[in-house]
């Protein structure tokens, strides 16, 4: 298998419906109290993209790109119609934590916090896409390709020289989800289309 870097069809994506995942146990006690656990230290991503096909062209594009992929064998990069970026408005170098340099190291994760007061949950940004990331080190914007790079197919960021310790540092993106489709057998019936039928194209995140 192989992770292909291409997007799935964006106009496509806007109309599919899907979110985050979890896994939590739940244990019913004879007094009425119950015990829970979860079984994931990171959410995971799922998705039907049949919501987005809104015409026999959509899926003719989806059927080549279904077959490209070899069903679930090979994975892609999907946009999140609701969460694709560091901030609700524009990205800025000074939307999400990095956190503070210990004078020697020079990779940091991209990552995303969600929540903030009770237990924020830190989701790493592994597919940012290209030329969106913006870094900043103690309030000032870093140059991309001059004072760091920037892996897009883990979202680590790579400094020339390592920050001086203490330095605080933050970063911004644009970022894609990394998927592969839930199915071997995708089931149309062009026919459907002019009854509203939404044919199932479901999509799962692929954690590493």
């Amino acid at each position: 298998m192989a992770f292909h870097h291409v997007r799935f069809p964006i106009n496509i994506a806007l109309g599919a419906r899907g979110g985050p995942q979890w896994s939590t146990d739940i244990v019913s006690l004879v007094s009425g109290a119950e015990e829970r656990n979860t079984r994931w230290s990171r959410s995971r991503r799922k998705y039907n993209a049949g919501y987005g096909v809104k015409s026999a062209a959509d899926m003719h594009h989806i059927l080549a790109f279904f077959e490209e992929r070899r069903g679930r064998f090979h994975g892609f990069l999907f946009r999140d119609p609701l969460d694709f970026q560091t901030s609700q408005d524009m990205v800025t170098p000074f939307d999400q934590d990095l956190g503070f340099s210990d004078g020697s190291q020079t990779e940091f994760q991209l990552s995303k916090q969600y929540g903030s007061t009770y237990d924020p949950y830190f989701r790493p940004l592994t597919k940012p896409v290209v030329g969106s990331v913006r870094v900043a080190m103690n309030g000032t914007e870093l140059t991309a390709g001059t004072d760091f790079t920037v892996d897009a197919t883990t979202g680590l960021i790579s400094f020339t020289s390592a920050p001086a310790s203490g330095a605080s540092l933050t970063a911004g993106c644009t970022f894609d989800v990394p998927v592969r489709f839930d199915i071997d057998h995708l089931d149309v019936e062009l026919s459907s289309f002019d009854a509203g039928i939404i044919p199932s194209i479901p999509l799962i995140e692929i954690l590493t």
